[in-house]
Order: C-alpha cells, then structure tokens, then sequence
C-alpha cells in the first residue's frame, strides 16, 4: 500500500465515523454495528429504529457537512475490557457490547472493525480496547483515525442496503450505508461518473433489457433460467472451448453431478468444504451428495486403468454443472450463483512435464482471452497465490512439495513475463495456484480463470503411472479452468460490451425489417435464405415504421439490419444497417452472408 492510498483509507474510515455520527444524532437510540473501510469507499451497519430509504441520504449528508465544519478532534482513548463493556452497555450499544465479548475470548481487536468470523483463533490475550471520539460520539475502534473532521475531503453517501449481523444469515438484518470519500474533488467526479458507467453496463439490468436471463422465487435464489438468447451466448462459448480443447488434446468426459460422500471424505473437501456443500441425501444404503468441485471424479476415471508414463500427460476435461452454498446476501445476478457450469480439466503429469503443462495451459488461457477481447496487464493479470504454511488446519503440511510447487508457477510466470503479483494465504489447500484477476467495469478484480498446482490428491487417492524403469511413481495434477464458469463469464462479457456482443456471440445476429407490409414476402425469403445458411436472423414484420423498428433492433443490440422495400425487391438487394448507425448500403444476399460469415468465423468485433 502506498502512502498515499494509506491517508485515503484513513480518511475513508473517519467519514465512515461522521456518518455514524449523523446517523445517531438524527436518529436517536440507533444501535451500532461495524464501519470498515472497503475497496473505494467505506460503510457503516446501522440497528435503526425507523427504516430509511436512499431517499433519507441526502439529509444524513447535509448532518455529516455540519459535523464536519465545527472541526472537530478524533480523539483516541484507552479503556481496560471491563471498563470497555460498562461504557457500552450504559449507552445500550448491544453489539458493541458482543464485540467486546469477542475480543475478550479471541484477542482480536480487528473484530472492531472488519466483518470477521467471531470464532476467530485466539490469539495473544489482551487487556485494554481503543475507542475514538469525535464530538459526542464515542465508537469502539482500533483506528488509526485523521486529526480533525475538516480534513476529511470531497464525500458522498451511494446506496442503502440490507446486511446481516457479521455476515450471519442467522443474526439480525441491520441496515447498511455505502460512501465514499476522495481527496479532491475532481477525484470524486470521476468516480461518481464511472459508476454511473457501471449502472448502464451493470449485467443484471442488461440482462434483463436484453431478455438474456431471469430469476424466479419459486425457483429458487441464485438459480438463474437462461432464456433462448441467453442460452445462445452460453452455447456458442461451450462450442468454442470444447473445440478448441479438443484441438489442443483435451479428452472430454461426462461425470454424474452428484456422488457418494465417502468420495469427498477421501478427497478432504467433505468436511473441509462442508459448509458450502448441500446436505447429503440419503438413498437407499448410501449417502450422496451433490458436487462442489468435479476433481475427484476425474480420479476415479484415471485409476479406472493402469497408466504409464508414456499416457502422461493425461488432460481431462468437462463442462461440468457445480453446486456451492452461497449465502443469500451474496448472490449476484450471474457473478454468484449456487448452480454453475465450469469449463474444467485437470491434467496428469510427471513432476518434470509440470511447467510445460501449466505454460499450455496459460498458452490456452490468453488465447480464450484473446478472442473475449481481453487485453492481457489491462483486462486482466495473474495472481500467484501462495500458502500460509504455518496454518496447518487449512494447508496440507509439506513444506517441500509447497517450496518446489509455488516456485514451478512462479518461475513460469517470470519466464512469461507475465503481469502478476503474489498474495499469501489464498492457495487451495492442496497447493499454490494461478488465479486469472479480470477488472470488472469498477475496476474490481475478480478471478475468472485458475491454475493449481496440486501435489496432495494423488495421495489421497493412491494415484499411479509405472515410469521408464517399471515402478510405480505418484504423478501430480494441474487443475484449471480454461474460461471459467459461463455463468460468471457471461456476467463479465455483457458488462464488457454493455450488451453488444461481438456477431458471434450475438443472440440475434441480423434482424430483416420490411419497410410496408406489402415487402413481408420477400422479408420472409431473405430471413429464410439467412437461416438456411446457419445464420441467427428474424423478421420483424410487427405493425410499425420502420424507425419504429430500428430504433428497436438497436437497443436489442442486434448486430446488422437488413430493410428491405419496393426498390430492395426489384433489384434483389438488401439495404444493410449496423447497430452503430451505420449504413453500409445495397447488396445482394449472398454478398452480404459471405461478409458476416467472415466476421463471425475471425470473431472479430462489429
């Protein structure tokens, strides 16, 4: 962190106490959650007593302002645990109360301030709690804090949401604020005009816009239905990873979506994974269970058969339907789902075909990313993450095989020269891997792709190839995914293009528009002659004007316009249109399927 961001983050967690602040004094016996500082911004969890709305922000905003004109001191103040409750307990602060209660048991103080699981380890015991007032409002705080409200910069509140109590769904809905606060002005314009870029771009408006997905109560959360578009735009992406797979010597298979637990017992996900897993199911004598992760059963084919190292390496891969728990609050649109199809393999190898293996598969990644229009160090760069040794309860404990695994990706990367950065603590609990961080349109990274080095499940489940000398030797396996799971790649890409997919992807690739009704026949015969030649086309023949129509196919984002009238049908032409407004003149058909046709197959954009 520079230090310049490290005063930002500072000053962002100050405002998030003049709101708290504001809040209290404007609605009084509010009862205090947590108010960390996040990515750009910062928020606070309120128990009010009154609901609010966004409509309520502007006056909260207008109290924040006059705090922080009366220039008022952060001042830091130490209180021993007992003293820390009593204080907290005569100002009716219940949760503040629980914290400290925490904080006593696990000698977290960070408990104050971030959304931590409270059955944090122990760590060294501790008997004194900081508080920070401001004002005459006192809050609970680790800090560090600014000197005075007046050198808090340019803020402003966003948004109202519900959240649970530490990110419990069993404990209460607290009502959430967003802010955010920048050193200038300029600063906060710009990105108060980025997220109103986002909120066009946002894939859960488009996609509804677009008639690309839905949700459905009775469904289920986090079950998201495609509709015939939107299962176009994922069928198109399945056709384009499986051949290409294939082309690089990817064996494709079809395993069951579910399993017998005993099979996650041997793996360890099963409990380690346990609370994202769903409930196993008891039939007849077994216990099944639906699948987090498809690994295990790529297993079980490669020990169907003897292996030598003359297979090696081995790569199988699935489209494979996954079923994690997510809880409610975190579900998003197509981002986080509890159903999702991943586009996943792993790779069988010796210990000495490691790093070309993961260079192939790197090779195969920043291709995918290539034809998605990803710009490699812009779009998107790698993260090494790496294990934390010393936490045996999460890690498997070999510190060798983590020594010359991290080291494998490592090297690969710097051989590469590829952009990444090193992150401890996020490895799977088998091993380092490569995570593929892709900016969404705030600028946040997300991992959509992955590359795990994985030295402990061949343990587990007695993997073996009979090497040159015909002994038995354990192989290593490389997990990855070549273009993640649709659904959150689907996300990705309609924020990405704001719903104007490259012709390839688009749902509706040409709409033929007939400028009077008498110019319905021939429209029909030109969109039939387009889908003949294995085009995405339809008719709009809707009572209408023709602006009326395209002005429609526009905000669908339908690529290309044929219109079609008197003139069009004596020469037998089509007049073309983009999207964009362009218009690309007369043409016969066939001229113009063999241009489309061309665009599709390059999968260039429009």
């Amino acid at each position: 962190m520079t230090i310049k961001q490290d005063k930002l983050e500072i000053m962002r967690h100050s405002t998030a106490h003049l709101l708290a602040a504001a809040v209290q004094s404007l609605f009084p016996n509010t009862k205090l959650g947590i108010g960390p500082v996040i990515e750009n911004g910062f928020y606070y969890d309120f128990d009010l007593p009154k609901a609010i709305t966004e409509a309520d922000l502007p006056k909260i905003e207008e109290k924040m302002r006059k705090l922080q004109k009366q220039d008022l001191n952060f001042s830091k103040s130490e209180l021993s645990l007992s003293e820390a409750t009593k204080l907290m307990k005569s100002k009716k602060q219940d949760y503040k109360v629980e914290l400290i209660e925490q904080i006593k048991k696990t000698g977290d103080t960070a408990l104050a301030d971030e959304e931590k699981d409270i059955t944090t380890s122990p760590k060294t015991p501790i008997d004194k709690v900081s508080f920070y007032q401001t004002g005459d409002f006192i809050d609970l705080c680790r800090g560090p804090h600014i000197n005075k409200t007046s050198e808090i910069g340019p803020f402003k509140l966003l948004s109202v949401a519900g959240a649970y109590w530490r990110g419990n769904e069993k404990n209460k809905m607290l009502t959430r604020i967003y802010g955010t606060v920048f050193a200038t002005q300029s600063d906060l314009e710009k990105y108060l005009q980025m997220l109103e870029e986002a909120k066009k771009r946002d894939h859960r408006v488009l996609g509804k816009q677009l008639g690309l997905f839905v949700f459905a109560d009775l469904v289920g959360k986090g079950l998201p239905l495609l509709t015939a578009k939107g299962a176009t735009i994922r069928r198109e992406l399945e056709r384009f990873i499986v051949d290409e797979e294939i082309r690089r010597g990817y064996l494709h298979v079809i395993t069951p979506p579910l399993a017998k637990v005993d099979l996650y017992r041997t793996s360890g996900h099963y409990p380690y994974y346990k609370n994202t897993m769903y409930p196993p199911m008891k039939v007849d004598e077994e216990e099944l269970i639906l699948r987090p992760m498809t690994c295990p059963h790529h297993f079980m084919l490669y020990k169907s058969q003897l292996r030598s190292y003359r297979d090696l390496p081995i790569r199988f891969a699935e489209l494979a339907s996954q079923f994690r728990y997510e809880k409610s609050g975190e579900l998003t649109g197509l981002m986080r789902v509890r159903m999702f199809c991943l586009a996943d393999s792993h790779i069988f190898a010796t210990t000495q075909q490691a790093p070309q293996v993961i260079n192939e598969v790197l090779d195969l990644i920043e291709y995918v990313n290539t034809v998605l229009h990803l710009k490699k160090g812009e779009d998107y760069r790698y993260r090494l993450s790496l294990g934390k040794r010393e936490d045996s309860s999460k890690y498997y404990k070999d510190d060798a095989a983590w020594d010359r695994a991290e080291d494998i990706l490592r090297q690969v990367l710097i051989k590469r020269e590829a952009p990444f950065y090193e992150a401890a603590d996020e490895a799977a609990f088998y091993g380092p891997k490569i995570d593929i961080q892709v900016k969404n349109v705030l600028g946040k990274e997300e991992t959509a792709f992955t590359v795990q080095y994985d030295f402990v499940m061949p343990k587990r489940f007695d993997l073996k190839y009979i090497d040159e000398a015909g002994k038995e030797q354990e192989p290593i396996v490389i997990h990855r995914s070549s273009i993640g799971a649709f659904e959150r790649t689907m996300a990705f890409l309609i924020e990405k293009y704001s719903g104007a997919f490259p012709v390839w992807l688009s749902p509706v690739q040409i709409v033929v528009i007939p400028i009077t009704s008498d110019n319905n026949s021939f429209a029909e015969q030109i969109n039939r002659t387009l889908l003949d030649s294995g085009l995405r086309s339809e008719v709009d023949n809707k009572t209408g004007t023709m602006q009326g129509k395209i002005r429609e196919a526009q905000l669908q984002k339908i690529p290309y316009m044929l219109i079609v009238g008197r003139r069009e049908e004596e020469a037998k032409k089509v007049a073309v249109r983009t999207r964009e407004g362009q218009d690309l003149g007369a043409m016969k058909i066939e001229d113009f399927i063999q241009q489309i046709k061309q665009t599709i197959e390059s999968k260039a954009l429009i």
